[in-house]
């Protein structure tokens, strides 16, 4: 469904320093509190648990969390952290691999459902989730609105961030649905590069897909402290429930 090299021992190496913006409370404290919330006492399944950003504050806040993720790289850097140790990883592809239980929570934060490549893997990982979901269970995407209207016509490419330090470049191909997120850090030893896939989706592709598994959307915001969401949003955080059976 996606490609494990994305996240290899070169990239898991300085994940945490490259975004170490998104690691502070200012980040986290909203993000934690809204997923505490609608835990309650249940379990919690993570998509792309990665070096546990997430994983291990919710984990502190005495959310019983499971991971799943394809790099074992990532998920290294996880278990060296305090408390990594805790949390249970399954090594898969999250659009299809299972584990055993089921849960009151399953999230994907940072726009990692683009890591699925394919409308087909996307549909998959939605119907996979319901199947871990107990009914009423809450699925939690935290995803960008594609940013097209800001591309002049003809433009393929869009500058995501720009600093001294660090370039992001989104590339698009519409007729597809593609985008290709370039990153270039700037530092002592030069320029790195990291570029890899990804397949951008409407708020209203997220929601069929979760009408395909069983699913409906319960709310939407434009951001983690439930900000309303309105067509200026670059990004959203929907919250699809489980219907019962």
């Amino acid at each position: 469904m996606h490609d494990d090299d994305y996240f290899d021992e070169r990239v898991a190496a300085r994940y945490d320093d490259d975004a170490a913006a998104l690691f502070g409370p200012e980040a986290l404290d909203p993000i934690i509190d809204f997923l505490t919330d609608l835990a309650g006492n249940g379990r919690a399944l993570e998509l792309g648990i990665g070096t546990g950003r997430i994983a291990l504050p919710l984990a502190q806040r005495g959310v019983q969390v499971q991971g799943m993720d394809l790099s074992e790289a990532m998920v290294a850097k996880l278990r060296a952290k305090p408390g990594g140790e805790d949390i249970g990883v399954t090594i898969g592809d999250f659009a299809t691999t299972t584990v055993d239980g089921s849960f009151a929570l399953a999230y994907l934060v940072f726009n990692t459902i683009m890591n699925l490549t394919t409308q087909e893997g996307q549909v998959a990982c939605f119907r996979n989730v319901a199947a871990h979901l107990q009914p009423g269970g809450s699925f939690v995407i935290e995803v960008g609105v594609p940013q097209l209207q800001r591309l002049p016509p003809g433009e393929t490419i869009r500058a995501s961030q720009v600093s001294d330090t660090y370039w992001g470049f989104d590339e698009y191909d519409v007729a597809v649905q593609g985008q290709i997120s370039h990153h270039l850090s700037i530092g002592d030893g030069g320029v790195d590069r990291f570029s890899f896939a990804c397949r951008y989706v409407w708020p209203s592709g997220l929601d069929l897909r979760a009408q395909l598994a069983g699913m409906t959307l319960r709310e939407r915001w434009g951001g983690w402290k439930r900000e309303p969401f309105i067509s200026e949003c670059d990004k959203h955080v929907s919250v699809w429930e489980k219907l019962a059976p």
